[in-house]
C-alpha cells in the first residue's frame, strides 16, 4: 500500500479595516505583491473576468513539528475589501488517514499555528496602516484546513480504481478525518455520509471533498494552487461577513437605545449614523460578492458552489440584508419622526399666529 504523501494547507482569514485606499500596494512586508491568476486548464467560458488580489510568497522557515521538522511555506493575499488571507503549507507522509487527525491543531516550534497566523497578520496591518481605512483594533482568524494528497493511493492489485471508488470505500477514514473523529468506528452511518456528501471529481484520479471545518483534496497536480485560492476566497467572504454582521449587531443595539432619546441634535446624530452604515455595508456587501463574480473555470465554480453551501454564505447574506432592511426601517422612523416634529412646529406657530391676530384684533376695537 502506498503511503499518503502531499500537505496540509492551513488558512487564515482576516478582516484587518474597513477598506484599502485605491487598490491593494505593490509591496507586503518588503516582498514585491503580484496579481494572482488562475490557470486555464479545463473547459471555461469565453468571456473571462477574474478578481485578481495580490500576492506575496514568504521565504521558506524550517519550524520543528510533533512529529519532526518541516519546511513551511507560507502564502498571503490581500484583498481591497480590507481583508487578508495567510496560507501555511505543510509537507507531510503518513501511513494511513488517522495519522492526520492530529494536524488539525498543529503546533509549530512549541506555539500553536494560529497564534503565528495572528502575529503575521498584526504585521501585515501595522505594515499597511498608510493604506487602511478604519483598521480593525482586534484580529480574529477564521480557519480552514485542506488536507492535499498528491496523488490517489491504491495498491497494485487495485490498480484503475477511480477517486470516486476509492471514496466510497474509505468514507468512515475520509468523515473522520474531516469532522477531527480519531474513533471512526464510533461515528454512525448517516454522519459519515453527511460529512463526505460535498464532492467533486473532474478526472477518474482526482477529488475534492468538501466539509464545513475542513476538505480533503486528492490529485489536482497544477490546479491544486487554484483548488487553494478559491477555498480562500469563500473563507475570506465568511470572515468579511461575519465582521459585518458583529458590526451591525453594534449599530443596532445604540440605534435601538438612542431611539428613546428625544433631543433633536441627538436623532439627527442618529440619522446620520444610520444612513452612512446602510450605505457603507450595501456597498461592501456588493464588494465581497464581485470577489467571486466569475471564476473563468466552471470546475472552480462548483468547488466554490460547494463551498458556499458548506458555509452557509447565502444565510450570511440574508441575515445581513435583514438587518440592513432593519437599519433602513429605523431610519425611516427618524426621518418620520423628524417630519411629525416640524409638522407639530408649523400647527403650532400658525395657531400662535392666529392667535395674536385675534389679540391684536381685539385691542384696535
Amino acid at each position: 500500500m502506498k503511503k499518503y504523501c502531499g500537505q496540509v494547507v492551513y488558512i487564515y482569514a482576516f478582516d484587518i479595516a474597513y477598506e484599502l485606499k485605491d487598490k491593494p500596494p505593490d509591496c507586503v512586508l518588503g516582498i514585491p505583491a503580484t496579481d494572482y491568476t488562475i490557470l486555464q486548464t479545463r473547459r471555461s467560458p469565453r468571456q473571462r473576468f477574474f478578481y485578481r488580489p495580490k500576492q506575496i510568497v514568504l521565504p521558506p522557515q524550517t519550524c520543528q513539528l510533533p512529529v519532526g521538522t518541516a519546511n513551511i511555506s507560507t502564502h498571503v493575499l490581500v484583498f481591497g475589501i480590507g481583508a487578508i488571507s495567510i496560507q501555511y503549507r505543510v509537507p507531510f507522509e503518513v501511513d494511513h488517514l488517522e495519522q492526520l487527525i492530529a494536524c488539525h491543531d498543529l503546533k509549530v516550534d512549541l506555539q500553536p499555528l494560529e497564534q503565528r497566523a495572528i502575529e503575521l497578520a498584526r504585521r501585515i496591518q501595522a505594515d499597511l496602516h498608510d493604506h487602511c481605512i478604519r483598521p480593525t483594533s482586534t484580529l480574529d482568524p477564521e480557519p480552514y484546513t485542506l488536507f492535499c494528497i498528491d496523488e490517489l493511493p491504491v495498491s497494485p492489485d487495485r490498480e484503475g480504481m477511480t477517486a470516486e471508488q476509492w471514496l466510497r470505500d474509505h468514507v468512515r477514514p475520509v468523515a473522520g478525518l474531516l469532522t477531527e473523529e480519531s474513533d471512526i468506528t464510533n461515528l454512525s452511518q448517516q454522519e459519515a455520509e453527511e460529512s463526505t456528501s460535498q464532492y467533486l471529481s473532474y478526472y477518474n484520479n482526482d477529488l475534492a471533498v468538501m466539509d464545513w471545518d475542513a476538505a480533503l483534496v486528492i490529485g489536482q497536480g497544477d490546479t491544486l494552487g487554484d483548488i487553494l485560492h478559491v477555498a480562500e476566497l469563500a473563507n475570506v467572504q465568511l470572515a468579511e461577513l461575519k465582521a459585518y454582521d458583529q458590526a451591525l449587531d453594534m449599530s443596532l443595539e445604540q440605534s435601538y437605545r438612542d431611539l428613546s432619546v428625544w433631543k433633536t441634535h441627538t436623532n439627527v446624530a442618529i440619522r446620520r449614523n444610520l444612513r452612512e452604515i446602510h450605505v457603507d455595508m450595501a456597498r461592501l456587501t456588493d464588494e465581497l460578492e464581485n470577489i467571486t463574480k466569475f471564476f473563468g473555470d466552471w470546475h472552480l465554480a462548483r468547488i466554490y458552489g460547494a463551498l458556499s453551501n458548506r458555509f452557509h454564505l447565502a444565510e450570511w447574506h440574508r441575515i445581513l440584508d435583514n438587518k440592513l432592511k432593519t437599519l433602513g426601517d429605523l431610519y425611516q422612523i427618524l426621518q418620520q419622526d423628524r417630519n411629525n416634529f416640524w409638522m407639530v412646529i408649523l400647527e403650532t406657530t400658525i395657531v400662535l399666529l392666529f392667535i395674536l391676530d385675534l389679540l391684536l384684533l381685539f385691542m384696535g376695537m
